[in-house]
């Protein structure tokens, strides 16, 4: 066991001496030590639960006869960090977080319930979203605060398939997490029976030698974009699935996505693109049920934490209901939810939640207003100066100009709010959140801060955005195109000292997912 290296031999008797002061007994010493990786704070929505999920994580782990330790990491709330400086540190905090390979499994803490307002499930994006309506003259401060009271009634993730939920699903798709870990409420007691059972399972794989990187083949990736395309998922999942592609040793390029786009049709309308939210996916079967759909598509043999292949693992899943989980032959969309689009102004690539597209805006054509900064589009659109056909572009919030690649919800919500999101697209090399909807185009590469196309774009340029086409084009000619980059100058950076600077030195650019460069 790697534990034997702290607690065989004479020349350990000083670390069991200081183990035997935590309460550990000489019986203990002959099991596996269980790291229980937490990360528990009482000011993340997501997270205010997870003490209650790692003690019955440690329940499971003891009955397996392994020894648990409990130890902190890191949690945001995008929802929180939104629309300030805070949202910085959100992506680069994701590379603070060492990766090992050796036995692990993942358990989520679970979706919040859905609030209820005038009779309608509201949550997260109904708040942003609302702050439009308010601007607009759509709702008043009043009906705000009521909304504000009821939208988020529990802990737990965002009641959608925002982007803490769908990495859940993707998790439980890669082979991560146990079958049916992913839907269960964060308040259920299912939750905390999964979480004993995970403590269980994770004595198993280090028994078993087990590790991720035994789990994480490129048929696993493609399993778990497939499940994403089905569900119309965040399009924060393409920098995810990318960076835990790249820490598994596993070539996965851009490219892949779209190709999968084309092949697996959307299958579950979720919040914020449609009426049904985590807690109906779950009670519909859950991502077993979903995989069991798209059996016809997936890697069956692929491996995963529970020792079963793929294939074993859904043998028994069942839809329980056929209008949250379609069949193939009835999708919500021939196409699934997210594509990548490419053109002069993206020549690295671009992605779309196309779910969250109407159909009148899947192709559009208008003028370019410019903005450096989330905060100057903001003031922009509150203060109604966005028009309708206009293409809003929001530049230097990649990873590196950003620095840390911002999520631009509190824009994208408000355009919403305002009833523009018919009329409006908007595109940004920084990201947004799983609560997006509309024509919004993240991830533009290359990106501002390194002289991308976006950084050469002028207020009224005409922007051409084709999703069926895969294109993202800016009415310029190549020549013009070389003029302005070479009278292009760097923008002055928006942070100059502290731990962000050195990220955006070291940062890779998003179409590779925005992982820091190796050594």
């Amino acid at each position: 066991m790697r534990s034997d290296a702290v607690k065989i031999g004479v020349e350990r008797a000083p670390h069991r001496a200081l183990l035997k002061a935590l309460g550990i007994a000489d019986s203990d010493l002959t099991k596996p030590f269980i790291g229980v990786v937490n990360s528990f704070t009482n000011v993340v929505p997501g997270h205010a639960h997870l003490n209650q999920v790692a003690t019955a994580v440690k329940a499971g782990v003891i009955s397996a006869g392994g020894v648990p330790f409990e130890f902190n990491t890191i949690g945001i709330c995008d929802g929180i960090a939104m629309g300030h400086s805070g949202m910085r540190y959100s992506l680069p905090s994701r590379e603070l977080i060492a990766g090992l390979n050796i036995p692990a499994i993942m358990v989520t803490g679970g979706p919040m319930l859905s609030g209820v307002y005038k009779g309608k499930k509201v949550g997260t994006d109904s708040m942003f979203e609302a702050i439009g309506k308010v601007a607009a003259g759509k709702m008043s401060e009043e009906e705000l605060k009521a909304l504000e009271d009821v939208a988020c009634p529990t802990c737990g993730s965002c009641n959608g398939m925002f982007t803490a939920n769908t990495m859940a699903c993707v998790t439980e798709a890669l082979g991560m997490s146990l079958p049916g870990c992913a839907t269960p409420p964060a308040v259920s007691a299912e939750r905390l029976r999964i979480a004993k059972a995970t403590g269980e399972r994770v004595v198993g794989l280090v028994n078993e030698d087990l590790k991720p990187r035994d789990i994480l083949s490129s048929n696993s990736f493609e399993n778990a974009i497939m499940v994403d395309m089905a569900l119309g998922g965040s399009t924060n999942t393409v920098l995810h699935v990318t960076a835990i592609a790249n820490e598994a040793e596993v070539d996965l390029a851009l490219s892949i996505f779209d190709k999968l786009n084309r092949r697996v049709p959307h299958l579950s309308s979720m919040i914020p693109s449609g009426p049904y939210d985590m807690q109906d996916l779950d009670e519909a079967g859950g991502i077993p049920a979903v995989m069991k759909q798209l059996m016809g598509l997936l890697h069956l043999n692929a491996v995963t934490v529970t020792g079963k292949s793929v294939k074993e693992n859904i043998e028994n899943a069942v839809v329980l209901n056929p209008e949250v989980i379609r069949p193939l032959d009835n999708p919500v969309h021939k196409q699934g939810g997210i594509a990548v689009l490419t053109g002069n102004l993206a020549p690295d690539g671009a992605v779309v939640k196309a779910a969250g597209i109407s159909a009148n805006m899947m192709v559009h054509q208008g003028p370019a207003k410019t903005f450096d900064s989330e905060e100057d589009a903001m003031r922009a659109i509150l203060n109604k100066k966005i028009q309708g056909g206009d293409v809003v572009v929001i530049r230097y919030e990649g990873p590196k100009g950003g620095p840390g690649m911002r999520e631009m919800l509190s824009p994208t919500a408000t355009i919403a709010g305002m009833g523009l999101s018919e009329s409006v697209a908007l595109i940004t090399d920084g990201r947004f959140s799983g609560a997006t909807r509309g024509p919004c185009i993240g991830h533009v590469s290359p990106e501002a801060a390194i002289g991308g196309p976006i950084g050469l774009v002028k207020n009224g340029d005409i922007i051409e955005i084709d999703v069926p086409k895969r294109k993202l084009h800016v009415k310029l000619s190549a020549e013009e195109l070389a003029k302005r980059s070479k009278s292009w100058t760097a923008k002055e950076p928006n942070v100059k000292t502290g731990y962000l600077v050195r990220y955006s030195q070291l940062v890779q650019p998003a179409h590779k997912g925005s992982v820091l460069k190796k050594a």
